[in-house]
């Protein structure tokens, strides 16, 4: 016969050594955020820099244009893209053959006139000589030198003609409008051209950074804002607006950025840019809080009943170190854990 009280007993052992099972289970899993001890954050917004995403373009604050000033052919371009030039340097030359002929039709024309003058001179030294001793009357002499003066403005006249075809002639010479380097010559000798045809375009000023805005950032931007460019090397460089060009052409704002360490070599060589467009509210982490899988961002928010669950994120960088900020999926107020190291997300 069994007594109560060792039946008491036994429940009690049975009852003891399940709770030690059930706490060793527990010390084996804890939760997530506490297996490195990092204390959890609460989500607030901040004040960023709101850097915005432009076209940006390594050009010189202005580009000349060597034109042609005559009709004709380009016998000779003596230079090439990337060769540097000085202001009134001859880089090529424009015949027109018809102003030869013009040139030679009105040295000849000079040349009859001169003859014609000088037969006038003649006349008028002989009705000189006679006036003097009583033979003209004072009428024919004074028609002979109306004859001889005429017959002189005639060969200015015809000079003249000559001159002006000889200068148009002397305007073939292509010249080089300021000094700098040579972008844009890429037509070939023997191509006929017109007047006002470009022949090489020449960089003039400074290198720059040429900056494509859209025209709503117009407002929030004006001269020092900063500028940021990211070169094909990977380094970033900041700069300053200089100038904003007040006119819109096809949704875009055009502006000059001063960024020095430049690469002058390919003028017209496209780069990343950022441009400060004002101050904005954002969520910054730490970027140890966020883990990526398969191409997407995760955090992990605890709930108030101390549950926690593993959110989708989308981020981009904040412009400061280690942090990142979060433009979707949690907002102001949430609570966020470190994640497990190596926790799968599923």
């Amino acid at each position: 016969m069994h007594r109560p009280g060792a039946r008491l007993a036994g429940v009690l052992a049975l009852a003891l050594s399940l709770a030690s099972c059930g706490r060793d289970t527990a010390d084996e899993n804890p939760a997530p955020a506490a297996q490195d001890g990092a204390a959890p954050i609460v989500l607030r917004e901040s004040t960023l820099p709101g850097w915005q995403s432009v076209s940006a373009e390594v050009s010189t604050v202005d580009q000349a244009v060597a034109a042609a000033r005559i009709p004709g052919v380009l016998v000779s371009l003596n230079v090439r893209e990337g060769d540097y030039v000085k202001r009134g340097q001859v880089i090529g030359r424009i015949v027109d053959s018809q102003l030869g002929y013009q040139s030679g039709a009105y040295g000849a024309q000079a040349a009859a006139a001169q003859a014609q003058a000088a037969q006038a001179q003649a006349e008028l030294q002989r009705t000189r000589y006679l006036y003097e001793n009583g033979v003209y009357a004072k009428a024919r002499l004074e028609q002979a030198q109306a004859a001889s003066s005429a017959a002189q403005a005639q060969v200015r006249a015809a000079r003249q003609q000559q001159a002006a075809v000889n200068a148009v002639a002397g305007q073939g010479a292509v010249v080089a409008p300021t000094s700098g380097r040579v972008l844009v010559a890429d037509i070939p000798a023997g191509s006929a051209v017109a007047p006002g045809m470009p022949i090489a375009t020449i960089t003039s000023g400074p290198v720059v950074l040429r900056l494509e805005l859209p025209e709503t950032l117009a407002d929030k931007v004006r001269a020092g804002t900063k500028v940021r460019v990211t070169t094909e090397d990977g380094s970033e460089l900041t700069g300053t607006l200089a100038r904003l060009y007040p006119a819109v052409a096809g949704g875009q704002v055009r502006a000059d950025a001063e960024v020095s360490g430049l690469d002058a070599r390919l003028i017209g060589r496209r780069l990343a840019a950022a441009i400060d467009a004002g101050a904005k509210s954002a969520l910054v982490v730490p970027d140890s809080y966020v883990t990526t899988r398969y191409g997407i961002d995760y955090v992990t928010v605890r709930a108030k009943d101390g549950s926690t669950a593993i959110v989708p994120v989308q981020t981009a960088p904040s412009g400061k170190a280690d942090t990142l900020e979060i433009l979707s999926g949690v907002t102001a107020g949430d609570v966020l854990v470190k994640p497990a190291p190596g926790g799968a997300v599923g």
